[in-house]
């Protein structure tokens, strides 16, 4: 059996992240630390107190999410023995989950990688000022009738599919009047509902470009070593482990379409039936819509993490 393990992405925080793993574990409380230390920043209490707008800002939504992830999995590693290169044949994540993945894989130590989140969130922050940009959640739509809906309602403008979740769920991304026509567009196009996203950036489209600039010159500056099992690259739903493949793969994601449906299906063709995700539980129910027959895991609490070490 071949097993797979996946890393949430932006939604996924929420004001508490993080607490209870701290109470209850040494290892948590490290990993939190470590992260504070790398950024110069108590991002730890702004995880387990609020103010909730403040986490949901993406330059600290995105590196809360990894340090959650990446606690979980401390416990299991200092607490049940847990291997990932042992129990694990692949990982991967969902945009930011990437890098929680590659962290995880020991690709980038924690530090570095909630600074490269950090930074990432700002500049795709400040790519496009506030109010240019959008995204909507087109529900009951897949790629095909996303992709022509996007098409018709550019008008001139940006708009792109940023995020191909899975056979019911797409996300469109790029200049505000073209993603404000394209929902006003939904039902011509044979689709149930587009939904405005509560975002602040219009990721994963060519309005990214100064923030995919940005991640270029940073991750030229940073370590990076072969990672412990391959990783599948959002950008190319395909495994890769060289280190230089790897940046050039991160820097192409800013702008580049999140191949999540794809990344799945091409996991489960390879072999992987059972996905296991870390941090989060927002990958397992789109996995479940793209490999019905996949066992999927979901590990959060301490509870999770007791259930998962006898399972695993």
């Amino acid at each position: 059996m071949m097993r797979a393990f996946v890393f949430p992405g932006q939604g996924s925080q929420s004001v508490g992240m993080g607490k209870a793993l701290a109470d209850a574990s040494p290892a948590a409380r490290e990993l939190f630390q470590e992260v504070d230390d790398a950024l110069s920043f108590n991002l730890f209490r702004l995880m387990a107190e609020g103010p909730e707008d403040q986490l949901t800002l993406t330059e600290n939504a995105q590196p809360a999410i990894m340090a959650n992830a990446i606690a979980t999995l401390r416990v299991m590693q200092r607490e049940g023995g847990f291997s990932i290169a042992q129990k694990g044949d692949y990982v991967a994540g969902h945009s930011l989950g990437e890098y929680s993945a590659l962290c995880a894989a020991e690709a980038f130590d924690a530090g570095t990688t909630a600074r490269l989140l950090r930074l990432r969130g700002q500049a795709m922050q400040a790519a496009v000022p506030v109010g240019e940009g959008a995204m909507a959640a087109l529900l009951g739509a897949d790629i095909e009738k996303a992709q022509a809906l996007a098409d018709a309602a550019a008008q001139g403008e940006v708009c792109a599919v940023a995020n191909d979740n899975d056979p019911s769920q797409v996300v469109i991304s790029g200049h505000k009047g073209a993603i404000d026509r394209a929902v006003a567009m939904v039902k011509e196009h044979g689709i149930k509902r587009g939904i405005l996203l509560p975002v602040s950036a219009p990721f994963h489209c060519d309005l990214m470009q100064p923030a995919a600039d940005a991640m270029a010159q940073a991750l030229a500056e940073v370590a990076l070593v072969a990672p412990l099992l391959p990783v599948y690259a959002n950008v190319l739903a395909a495994p890769i482990a060289e280190p230089d493949e790897i940046k050039l793969r991160l820097v192409e994601q800013v702008t580049g379409r999140v191949r999540w449906r794809e990344s799945v299906a091409a996991m489960w063709d390879a072999g992987v039936t059972e996905f296991v995700e870390i941090g989060g539980k927002v990958l397992t129910p789109m996995i479940k819509r793209i490999a019905p027959d996949a066992t999927v895991r979901s590990i959060v609490t301490m509870d999770d993490i007791e259930a998962a070490l006898g399972a695993l």
